[in-house]
């Protein structure tokens, strides 16, 4: 019989996972023939999270759990999960009901027929402001346009993935982690399926603008080199029209005798090269601040507990 992990993160969830649990239940008493594992990674809540995962799994073998010492974020967590699973593939979804359950199955049919990944796409983004939709599909459509590896958009973590994609997304172990990118540069064969993202069942998410913001540099600095290339471009047309601006001063300075004059111009052009200058360096420290955390090569996150149902740790020098 095979095997099917449910990767659920979880961070401040408590009011969300009874209703999380009833909706498992049901899928999984319904899908008898596979065995399930629900996997929650307890990213260092704040609240009683890992104390109501600890009740589910008293209840419900099936459950089990990996309880990290802080919380290192999401894509940290999502790694633990990797390294964790015992699945034959495993689905990725949020806590909080936004990612139906009832998608399930329909992923697993397309498993059966040999696709290894299997993505979710949403067809409306649930209850979210306009800014920040337009933002977001504004980010995508800049990603696309930068990197080589084609970043599917409106797609998000819930997912299906095979032993195979599981196995090569944890041989990636960078700290600076971007895993919606790191899902299309593996490859595998693809399928979508699309589904209405619903809204929060409870609590409130904890992505904020700045945390969505962080993300998005994230996937930019992770997957292309063109803000640095960009960089260079404007350094290279800021220096051509600098240039062209002193030939026309010595030119008419030659001619006509005309001194130098304009002290807003001149203010105007320092700050302007200096403003270049210092957007170049921030880009050039946004690459460098990264490379500083890889050659750390601290773990990705620790582990306080864990709890499964055949234990399957990960590699120690990996995590």
């Amino acid at each position: 019989m095979k095997k099917i992990t449910l990767l659920i993160p979880c961070y401040n969830e408590e009011a969300s996972l009874p209703a999380l649990y009833d909706a498992l239940r049901q899928l999984m008493d319904q899908q008898k023939d596979y065995e399930w594992e629900v996997l929650m990674v307890n990213d260092g809540s704040r609240d009683h999270t890992i104390d109501i995962i600890r009740q589910l799994r008293a209840r419900d073998g099936r459950i089990c759990y990996i309880d990290l010492s802080r919380n290192f974020g999401k894509e940290n967590a999502m790694l633990a999960g990797f390294d964790y699973a015992t699945g034959d593939c495993m689905v990725i979804m949020d806590a909080d009901l936004q990612h139906p359950p009832h998608v399930i199955p329909e992923m697993l049919r397309y498993w059966e027929e040999g696709y290894e990944d299997v993505y979710a796409k949403r067809i409306t983004r649930g209850r979210e402001s306009w800014l920040r939709r337009r933002l977001s599909l504004l980010y995508y459509h800049l990603l696309q346009k930068t990197t080589r590896v084609e970043i599917l958009e409106n797609v998000g973590d819930f997912r299906l993935l095979d032993r195979k994609c599981i196995d090569a997304l944890k041989r990636l172990r960078e700290t600076e982690r971007y895993t919606k990118g790191m899902y299309c540069w593996v490859g595998f064969r693809k399928h979508e399926v699309l589904f209405e993202q619903g809204d929060r069942v409870a609590g409130e998410s904890s992505f904020n603008f700045l945390r969505l913001l962080s993300l998005a540099m994230e996937g930019i600095t992770s997957f292309t080199t063109a803000p640095l290339r960009l960089a260079t471009i404007l350094g290279l047309i800021v220096s051509a029209v600098a240039f062209s601006f002193m030939v026309y001063v010595l030119v008419t300075t030659l001619i006509w005798g005309d001194p130098v004059q304009g002290y807003p111009t001149l203010m105007t052009v320092i700050l302007f090269l200096g403003g270049v200058q210092l957007l170049s360096l921030g880009i050039i420290g946004e690459y460098l601040g990264r490379i500083f955390h890889e050659t750390k090569g601290r773990p990705v996150y620790i582990a306080r507990e864990v709890a499964m149902s055949q234990q399957s740790p990960g590699p120690e020098q990996e995590n």
